[in-house]
């Protein structure tokens, strides 16, 4: 099978990485996080000249025809950057419900403005009691007429406190954690009813705790099928999985990159560490751990848009499990061989184990993944 990029895919990874490493620097990143929103809407611009907030979206609504692969060679340059603006939540996550389950409406309606970087989405799930389960839903939608009335709280909603519209999982029907009667809803942040508070996760990027009371939202505000969303969340949360895991390679690759370099200059003994075989060979080891989660990723970005809904989950969860591996040994062996420097705000290896620890945890961490690969289907059918 042939993995070379084809010239567009070359170009675009050219022009992505070209546009942080000029406009990226770490110390850039510093100010933008300490300041508000916590993020650049100079990046952002930039963003939507170059194309990238259209980029998975049907050119028929305004985008750029992108695929799996496109995403992750951006996600994977996003990720050495260490960018903090709302890409993934936006583009990825909220886009993939509009790509997969909008109507040809919501589409028009909303495509074009994420395109021009007006409009900004986050996906509301997360509930205190859920943990990593997607189906477990507490908060409802009761039906009212033609439309609905939404009653409920969700947690760590990412870049919730900057988004325009929020995607929000309500239970229609059955009990809390029932994979049925769950739909999908687009609710406008400044609906009457909605609240909500924004807070600095532990990466440095933006979450948001957001309240929903009685808020009324009209049938053209549901995604799909409003009794049944629960398929629609699975396969979006799955190609978001496949975008982190291009993201963490791309810190990791970076993690690996600032090592090697740290051992080339700093000196002991009057020699340059990187001269002791015992360092050589855990950075090798480093570099082994990269090119698996690579490899892995890449298996993610080839399955994320499978039809076969069980052989994705399984190729999704393997992937999760190694990049989640990796992305701890590549993070615990930087920090170790950068000594006291590596834990400091002052220097970028920290912040990029940050990323990667936040990154395991987003939709499951490496326990979790390896405990459904466990107790379902194997990647190789029997």
């Amino acid at each position: 099978m042939d993995f070379d990029l084809n010239d567009e895919q070359r170009l675009l990874k050219e022009s992505v990485e070209r546009l942080t490493t000029d406009r990226y620097a770490f110390e850039t990143r510093g100010k933008v996080m300490a300041a508000e929103p916590g993020w650049s809407a100079q990046m952002w611009g930039q963003y939507a000249e170059l194309g990238l907030l259209a980029l998975p979206f049907s050119s028929d609504h305004g985008g750029m025809d992108g695929g799996p692969v496109e995403t992750m060679i951006v996600m994977e340059a996003f990720g050495k950057a260490l960018t903090l603006e709302p890409f993934f939540t936006t583009v990825v996550l909220s886009g993939g419900f509009l790509r997969h389950g909008a109507s040809d409406d919501q589409k028009a309606a909303l495509i074009p403005q994420i395109a021009d970087g007006s409009l900004k989405l986050a996906f509301a799930q997360t509930e205190k009691q859920s943990r990593y389960d997607l189906f477990d839903v507490a908060a409802t939608a009761r039906r009212d007429g033609d439309g609905f009335v939404i009653d409920g709280a969700k947690s760590v909603v990412l870049h919730g406190d900057s988004a325009g519209k929020f995607i929000v999982t309500a239970r229609t029907g059955g009990e809390r954690r029932y994979k049925g009667g769950i739909g999908v809803f687009i609710v406008d942040a400044d609906a009457s009813g909605v609240s909500r508070r924004g807070y600095r996760t532990q990466d440095g990027h933006r979450a948001a705790e957001v309240l929903f009371e009685s808020v009324r939202v009209g049938a053209d505000a549901v995604v799909g099928d409003p009794d049944d969303g629960f398929p629609l969340v699975e396969r979006v949360v799955d190609e978001a999985i496949a975008a982190l895991c291009a993201e963490a390679v791309g810190a990791m690759e970076r993690m690996h990159e600032l090592t090697v370099d740290y051992l080339k200059v700093r000196k002991q003994f009057g020699v340059p560490i990187g001269k002791f075989q015992v360092l050589q060979h855990a950075a090798a080891d480093m570099f082994v751990a990269l090119e698996q989660a690579r490899s892995m990723t890449m298996l993610a970005t080839m399955m994320c848009q499978d039809e076969d809904a069980a052989a994705r989950r399984s190729a999704l969860s393997a992937a999760k499990v190694q990049v989640g591996k990796s992305g701890k040994f590549v993070g615990e062996t930087a920090i170790q061989l950068h000594g006291g420097v590596g834990m400091t705000m002052e220097f970028p290896v920290g912040h990029y184990f940050k990323r990667t620890t936040m990154i395991d945890a987003t939709f499951g961490n490496a326990e979790h993944h390896l405990a459904r690969i466990a107790g379902g289907a194997s990647l190789i059918a029997a």
